[in-house]
């Protein structure tokens, strides 16, 4: 009864693993105006999305001093400001956008 248990675990996870490998990703990244920071974090962004989720992204750029509104609903409190809406748990992630591994994690696309 263990082995078959422990079968039906491992099962599972290469289930759950495949149907991460296949998830559309749902981000906004929240800059303010064309600095540039602001096109350096869109730079790094777009180049990390389209190296790990090629085709299974949406990435949406969004200018606070064009959109406040949606910064605050957001409780945006610095920028450049990264937020993984879907898949679920909702992350965000402050900075530049440099550092790939800090995004990678945030992105639950690496293990810390």
């Amino acid at each position: 009864m263990t082995k078959k248990r422990t079968q039906t675990a491992m099962e599972a996870l290469e289930a759950a693993s495949r149907d991460a490998k296949n998830q559309q990703y749902v981000l906004r990244l929240y800059v303010t105006g064309l600095t540039p920071r602001s096109q350096e974090a869109i730079r790094n962004v777009t180049a990390i999305c389209e190296e790990n989720l090629a085709g299974r992204f949406d990435l949406q750029v969004i200018d606070i001093y064009q959109n406040p509104v949606l910064a605050k609903g957001e409780q945006i409190i610095a920028t450049p400001t990264l937020i993984k809406k879907l898949p679920l748990p909702l992350r965000k992630i402050i900075g530049n956008m440099a550092d790939k591994d800090k995004v990678l994690v945030g992105l639950d696309l690496r293990s810390k």
